[in-house]
């Protein structure tokens, strides 16, 4: 019996041979695009509702957004690797190793959940200090973290729970407590922000809780699930052992997703420190901007999360022709999901915009910078199919630099040249500059590596 990747059912095997790469591809990265779009959708929705509160509110949910991207990209991390580690065991047949696997990454998660909330609480003020001496913001942004920093368990033990359950194959159930979360971050965001029904009128602190309140209950549901529904794999509490070896495999395996996942939050750290010596109000335009380009390139992700075990199995089973057109076909459909987005952004910048009300200030550089940062969409869509593609032909160390150029090597110099330059246009341009080129040596790797298969 051959081991399989993330996500695929022991009894899929000959599905991922025989089922026409298209509608494999369609079947594979519908679930995981709608979860991705939905878990990365808490912060766009908080800036939202807190933008109606003032521009300064919404700049201090923006400085702050590094810091909750990395307690979201810790608990993908883990959750990825835990989902490795239940899909191995699962295709070895091994099922007490599975079940162990279950019970400790839930402890693990849960401790580290607990460590993530004892520091954010403390290092909310040195953090937002370093950032503005504005107190209006600092007083916003020190209410929002320190209260955000209490989602940091639940976030990690619902995402481990929907990675253990994607490990066994089960793509829909996750989707469904992780819509559920994000429904009742936008039905209760406005209640508790602005007082609504009887509840008390709580400010940039009601945002905060709306989502720590949709966290904890996608971890409701998530236990129900694996406890309650039948799975094939169970928590089991009697004769449970602590195991080093899989703690050490839960981090290993994931460091490679955090990374990538927190490399957005070092990119936003760096531009806000760019940003915030022309206006708090461009810090503000870039958080929202920010988390909007996070939910688009996330459903991107999403798209990949359902190509890469297509081609890794191809791959793995000697089936070059198959794997690449996985390749090809995702590649277009990235595209074609970029571009449609890039044309919003272009089209609608304005109404945009004005959903996180933006002030005349904002708007006077903002729609020119949507225009700007959104053709970067195209050459990133190519640029992380290859990332993805070296990954499922084990040239995994060439994904990686492939992400780095994109989100920190070449990006963040360039912003620091191009804003020295031309000022902070230069910043928006940045993103097409760093992508193109990218891009470009993705392609070359691409056409190299590809021919040595």
């Amino acid at each position: 019996m051959v081991t399989i990747d993330n996500n695929i059912r022991t009894h899929s095997v000959n599905k991922m041979e025989t089922t026409p790469i298209l509608k494999l591809i369609m079947q594979m990265s519908l679930p995981p695009l709608i979860s991705m779009f939905m878990q990365f959708s808490y912060n766009m929705v908080d800036c939202m509702f807190v933008a109606q509160i003032s521009e300064k509110a919404l700049t201090a949910v923006s400085l702050v957004f590094p810091i909750t991207t990395l307690m979201l990209s810790l608990a993908i991390g883990m959750g990825v690797g835990i989902n490795v580690l239940i899909s191995s065991r699962l295709g070895q047949k091994n099922q007490n190793e599975a079940n162990n696997v279950v019970t400790n990454g839930i402890i693990i998660t849960f401790i580290v959940g607990l460590i993530m909330n004892i520091c954010v609480y403390f290092v909310a003020k040195p953090f937002i200090s370093s950032f503005t001496t504005d107190k209006e913001i600092f007083d916003f942004a020190m209410i929002y973290l320190r209260t955000f920093s209490f989602a940091g368990i639940p976030c990690a033990v619902h995402i481990c729970i929907q990675k253990i359950i994607q490990g066994t194959g089960n793509m829909i159930a996750p989707m469904c407590f992780q819509i559920a979360g994000v429904i009742f971050n936008f039905a209760f965001d406005p209640i508790f922000i602005f007082g609504l029904f009887g509840f008390p009128q709580l400010g940039v602190r009601g945002a905060a809780l709306a989502s720590v309140g949709g966290y904890t209950l996608s971890m409701i549901l998530a236990f129900y699930v694996l406890i309650f529904r039948k799975q094939k794999v169970k928590l089991i509490i009697k004769d449970f052992k602590f195991d080093v070896k899989i703690a050490r495999g839960i981090f290993v395996l994931g460091f490679p997703s955090f990374i990538m996942n927190a490399l957005g939050a070092f990119m936003t750290y760096f531009a806000n420190i760019f940003l915030v010596e022309y206006s708090t109000t461009a810090v503000a335009f870039f958080g929202a901007y920010f988390k909007i380009q996070q939910v688009i390139i996330m459903t991107l992700n999403g798209l990949i999360q359902g190509c890469i075990p297509i081609m890794s199995y191809n791959f793995g089973a000697k089936k070059e022709k198959r794997t690449r057109e996985a390749f090809r076909l995702g590649t277009i459909i990235g595209i074609i999901l970029t571009i449609l987005s890039a044309v919003i952004l272009w089209l609608f910048p304005r109404n945009i915009l004005l959903a996180f009300k933006a002030s005349e200030d904002m708007m006077s550089f903002g729609i020119y910078a949507l225009r700007v940062m959104s053709v970067s969409y195209l050459f990133a869509a190519i640029s992380t199919m290859v990332a993805s593609f070296m990954q499922s032909v084990q040239k995994v160390s060439y994904s990686i630099v492939i992400n780095l150029l994109r989100q920190c090597i070449l990006l963040i110099p360039c912003m620091w040249f191009l804003s020295k330059t031309i000022g902070m246009i230069g910043i928006w341009w940045s993103f097409i500059v760093a992508e193109l080129i990218t891009a470009i040596i993705s392609v070359l790797v691409y056409m190299k590596k590809n021919n040595s298969l």
